[in-house]
């Protein structure tokens, strides 16, 4: 398995002392704990306050100034404490530098937010979805096969927390992924698993003379024609509805570009294949296959490799039960097996993407 050097000397040896170790497993086993705590740090306004006190705020000021019972702050605080989110100084409570993060990372608010209006009742299906490869935590939601079919069912905070997570995530990169995929001059891009059209918006906006078209479940079609209407160059938006799941679902042929932006991740490696050799045949040989995924291997910053392999969790109990963010070896690998061939692989674009420049094999 390779990874990028910052991952390498991170995970290639053990770096704990084993007093560190042994805190990182309490913390571990006191994870949901942590989880709220932090959270209703934020929610309640607590780290806020602190930062904007001058010298920290005592027990008592924290409760009054919070409008919550001295118990309630009291409890919130101790744990923040050994938590690590804030200090506590001569009877006064101040930020730490990891709250400072909590609250003031724009990263972390999506994740928490995600984590908690989305997934956190469905995490109690992890293991019976691992041991069935079905999205079991899905049920706290509704009987759907995948999250997809439901999104516009879901409801409304977990919805939105759903689409704030996909967009912040994609719409880094969209400044860096025009002119990469706007090299080949198409005219035509087929955007597959397009969402709520921003990709195909910015595409449009941007070129005045291509046409998109978003190929996607007509469920998701509906929602993004609702999203793009009135839009500036939506007359040049188009959907083509299909369920790229079944296997005996063909391509649109004749696009000069087609577009996968944070899509395949959401497809075990088997139907990450049959996706892209369905693809690859309605291909010609002038067309380009694009494919932008957060692979955990490439990222800078162990940080974000740490988020990455983590939501691959939400794949397994949430989204469909056998999905993941992928390395981008078993991406290339699966590339190959369709009939595609890697020209050059773009790195470091927005939030820790790359995108997999494919053509077809001769």
């Amino acid at each position: 398995m390779q990874l990028f050097p910052a991952l390498e000397k991170k995970y290639s040896a053990e770096n704990s002392t084993a007093l560190s170790a042994q805190r990182l497993a309490h913390e571990i086993s006191f994870g949901p704990v942590v989880f709220q705590v932090s959270r209703l740090m934020v929610k309640f306004g607590i780290l806020q306050l602190l930062i904007d006190s001058t010298n920290g705020l005592t027990l008592d000021e924290v409760a009054e100034k919070s409008g919550l019972s001295r118990y309630a702050a009291q409890v919130l605080l101790e744990s923040s404490l050994t938590i690590g989110t804030v200090l506590c100084k001569s009877g006064r409570f101040e930020v730490s530098k990891a709250g400072w993060f909590l609250l003031n990372d724009p990263l972390v608010k999506v994740n928490m937010d995600f984590n908690h209006d989305v997934n956190y009742l469905g995490w109690f299906g992890l293991e019976e979805a691992l041991l069935t490869g079905k999205p079991e935590g899905l049920k706290t939601f509704g009987s759907w096969s995948t999250i997809y079919e439901g999104l516009s069912s879901l409801p409304e905070q977990a919805q939105k927390s759903w689409f704030s997570f996909d967009h912040f995530y994609s719409d880094s990169a969209f400044d860096e992924a025009l002119p990469i995929v706007f090299g080949c001059h198409p005219r035509t891009l087929l955007d597959v698993g397009g969402n709520t059209g921003r990709w195909a918006l910015r595409c449009v906006e941007s070129n005045p003379r291509v046409k998109v078209t978003i190929m996607d479940l007509p469920q998701q079609l509906e929602l993004m024609k609702s999203q793009t209407a009135g839009c500036p160059g939506a007359d040049r938006i188009f959907g083509h509805g299909a369920n790229l799941l079944d296997r005996e679902t063909p391509f649109p042929a004749g696009f000069d570009a087609i577009w996968m932006s944070q899509f395949l991740d959401c497809f075990s490696e088997e139907e990450v294949t049959s996706i892209l050799g369905r693809a690859a045949a309605a291909m010609s040989h002038n067309a380009r296959l694009f494919i932008m995924e957060t692979f955990w291997d490439r990222q800078r910053f162990e940080a974000a490799a740490y988020c990455l392999t983590q939501i691959s969790l939400y794949f397994t109990a949430m989204a469909n039960g056998n999905s993941k963010m992928y390395h981008s070896d078993d991406m290339i690998r699966c590339a190959e097996a369709a009939g595609l061939t890697v020209e050059k692989i773009h790195d470091g674009l927005g939030k820790g993407h790359s995108i997999l420049a494919c053509k077809k094999k001769s």
